[in-house]
């Protein structure tokens, strides 16, 4: 069985700077009003880029393989919070926006579906926690 690390430094107060195996450092921090400098993202929102950038690399690199030309791609994601504390995410919801010419939608469903269910470990992880929707639109750039 295969073992990632990740270490975690304190800079001050709740600012913090952590990397992973891959030797990237990225800085985490809260507002102002909770002891942070408001210098980095949220943690539990790293969950939700996390999310995005493992699924939307399955589905770009799926694409690709199956020949069809983006202009662009982008993934909107929302998540609706508990209201009390631990204020865990309880539903995300992912909008998968691609451009481009004769984008057909067979290509994209297929993309997101082996994405969702077979590939990304990511997606994986998060949904034995709470459910993930997801949508799509084809903008047609023509």
């Amino acid at each position: 069985m295969a073992t990632k690390t990740a270490f975690v430094k304190q800079l001050q107060g709740i600012t913090f700077a952590g990397k992973t195996d891959s030797n990237n450092w990225i800085t985490m921090d809260g507002p102002e009003n909770f002891g942070g400098s408001n210098a980095g993202i949220r943690p539990k929102e790293l969950l939700l880029l996390s999310l995005g950038g493992c699924t939307g690399s399955d589905v770009a690199s799926i694409l690709s393989k199956k020949k069809v030309k983006l202009d662009n791609f982008e993934i909107n994601i929302s998540a609706e919070m508990a209201e009390t504390h631990p204020q865990v995410y309880t539903k995300i919801h992912l909008e998968y926006v691609f451009y481009g010419k004769n984008i057909q939608p067979k290509d994209v469903e297929r993309a997101i579906e082996l994405s969702l269910n077979t590939y990304c470990s990511v997606t994986a992880m998060l949904q034995k926690a709470m459910p993930i929707e997801h949508s799509y639109r084809i903008v047609d750039t023509n």
